[in-house]
């Protein structure tokens, strides 16, 4: 087993994205806001996993920023289709929520990593 794959963070991370794939297929936004769900979803999880394999703190701790702004993209991304009204409110919540747990596990990764 991969350090990684022990972390809550990229169980989370992943939970997201799968959630996120269905999501896409269900509801078919445009070309570009698919495309830029779709990558920024699967960065958080797929930089986790490379962060967790760094041997610096200084350089899993960059990861780890990364991820925090790939959630962040995801977040504007879904507060973009709420205002377009192409989501509902209630799966806006859903989505909120698990990038909210997601930002701050992360958070506290990043702080747990600071000199």
């Amino acid at each position: 087993m991969f350090d990684f794959e022990k972390l809550d963070v990229y169980n989370k991370a992943k939970h997201f994205n799968k959630e996120v794939s269905i999501f896409l297929k269900e509801n078919k936004p445009d070309r570009v806001t698919n495309d830029q769900l779709r990558r920024a979803s699967f960065s958080i999880m797929l930089n986790i996993a490379e962060g967790s394999g760094r041997f610096t703190k200084p350089d899993k701790r960059n990861f780890y920023i990364i991820v925090r702004g790939s959630a962040f993209e995801c977040v504007a991304i879904f507060d973009y289709l709420k205002n377009l009204e192409a989501i509902d409110e209630a799966s806006f919540t859903k989505y909120y929520s698990l990038l909210e747990e997601i930002s701050k596990m992360l958070y506290a990764l990043i702080r747990g990593l600071e000199k």
